[in-house]
């Protein structure tokens, strides 16, 4: 865009690299790069492009994580130290929940961007998007997957919500090119931290089987009414009475009443079992893996 968002951290102070992805816009942001002391630096660029699983040379605005912590000078630090990297950025409305996906799957992958380690996201996304990731158990059409997974992964805040009316989204036909969102609020625009949590991989949980985990509680979520026992039967667990007993979870308890920390709970303690090892499982999880990606 017109590099508001840009500016705006530039007078508050930080030195800033700005990926833009619209050529149109680089020519007024390379002066301005121009203008300042090594303040800012522009790269032609889509943060929601980086890393793409394509092979060989990328082409712009498709970009190389190197590349940009690179022209930043950061270094990658261990999970458990400080944050590294603020991100700014607003999530268009197209494609905005598969965004937020890639982005959830890359931290608890610690790739792409969280090889370098806790990175902190500031980023604009839509209220109703908002209301998903901090949904209560219970709440069946809200809770989700994404929920979970977001609520164990990330500390989230919310810094600032706009009303839509603010920003120039009128259609031709003079109503707003954000819709209304049928169950869920959509009437702002909110500013919203994701700081990944720093105990994160604590336990059974770990980067290199995090895909499994992912994949575990996506496919909970299928059916987020029926019970746990169900889900752990058709996974051909013969004991999952004793093991929800165990684990302080009735066994009546629906998908969608269990909170982010008992899927964790459950997953740490199925690593202890040999259902991980069943290659019926694994190649689903490699096959929701790709579709993730």
């Amino acid at each position: 865009g017109p590099g508001i968002l840009t500016r705006s951290l530039l007078d508050a102070g930080f030195r800033v690299v700005a990926l833009e992805s619209n050529s149109d816009f680089l020519t007024d942001l390379q002066s301005l790069e121009n203008s300042l002391d090594g303040q800012l630096k522009v790269i032609h660029g889509d943060f929601f492009r980086l890393d793409p699983l394509a092979k060989g040379a990328l082409k712009p605005p498709a970009v190389s994580s190197d590349k940009v912590f690179e022209t930043l000078g950061v270094a990658a630090v261990p999970w458990r130290a400080d944050v590294p990297l603020k991100i700014f950025g607003i999530v268009s409305q197209q494609l905005e929940r598969n965004r937020l996906w890639r982005l959830l799957f890359a931290m608890y992958e610690c790739s792409s961007i969280y090889r370098y380690g806790r990175v902190e996201l500031n980023l604009f996304i839509s209220e109703k998007e908002y209301t998903v990731l901090t949904a209560k158990p219970g709440k069946s059409k809200v809770y989700q997957a994404l929920t979970v997974l977001a609520q164990l992964g990330y500390e989230i805040e919310l810094l600032h919500k706009e009303p839509w009316s603010s920003f120039a989204t009128n259609l031709k036909n003079g109503g707003l090119a954000i819709p209304k969102a049928g169950q869920l609020p959509n009437d702002h625009f909110c500013l919203v931290r994701l700081t990944p949590q720093q105990n994160l991989f604590t336990g059974g949980l770990k980067p290199s089987n995090a895909s499994t985990f992912i994949f575990m509680v996506k496919q909970s979520f299928a059916k987020p009414k029926s019970k746990l026992t169900d889900r752990l039967n058709s996974w051909s667990l013969d004991n999952s009475d004793a093991l929800l007993k165990a684990l302080e979870i009735p066994k009546n308890a629906a998908i969608c009443n269990l909170y982010p920390e008992d899927y964790k709970r459950l997953f740490e303690a199925l690593q202890n079992s040999d259902l991980f090892g069943e290659t019926f499982f694994h190649d689903e999880v490699l096959a929701s893996t790709r579709t993730m990606n």
